[in-house]
């Protein structure tokens, strides 16, 4: 049996034809990520709860780049631009404000690790995403 090849993480895929989605629609495309994850760079006080909720429409955000590794764009906080980094493995959610419409992902897009030839394979989980309401 021929081995397939690892694909690259679909979430960068995803998120990018969402936030094309939602902008086309007329509504405001929304980031709800992990502000304690590595590597994201968000104004201090901006998070809650270990988490911050990020407007990305276009009326929002200057020089917004939707990369496969991360996000990067200006926005302004309390009147400063302030520059935002966000590594796509820390986006939790992107959904349009004004009805909640969207796309939640995993915590995290670590494959599992692959298991010795004695071991019996892991038990399927249930992946399936659930979106819930954040205000």
């Amino acid at each position: 049996m021929t081995e397939t090849p690892a694909m690259t993480s679909n979430r960068p895929y995803l998120l990018r034809a969402l936030h094309e989605w939602i902008s086309d629609n007329g509504l405001s495309p929304y980031l709800l990520v992990d502000a304690a994850h590595p590597g994201v760079r968000v104004p201090p006080g901006s998070a809650k709860d270990g988490k911050v909720v990020l407007n990305i429409a276009a009326r929002a955000v200057n020089k917004l780049e939707l990369g496969n590794e991360a996000i990067h764009f200006l926005a302004r906080f309390n009147g400063v631009s302030q520059v935002v980094d966000v590594p796509m493995t820390a986006v939790l959610a992107i959904y349009a404000q004004e009805n909640g419409q969207g796309m939640m992902f995993p915590a995290e897009d670590a494959q599992p690790p692959e298991p010795e030839p004695d071991a019996p394979a892991p038990e399927p989980q249930d992946r399936r995403a659930r979106l819930r309401v954040v205000k």
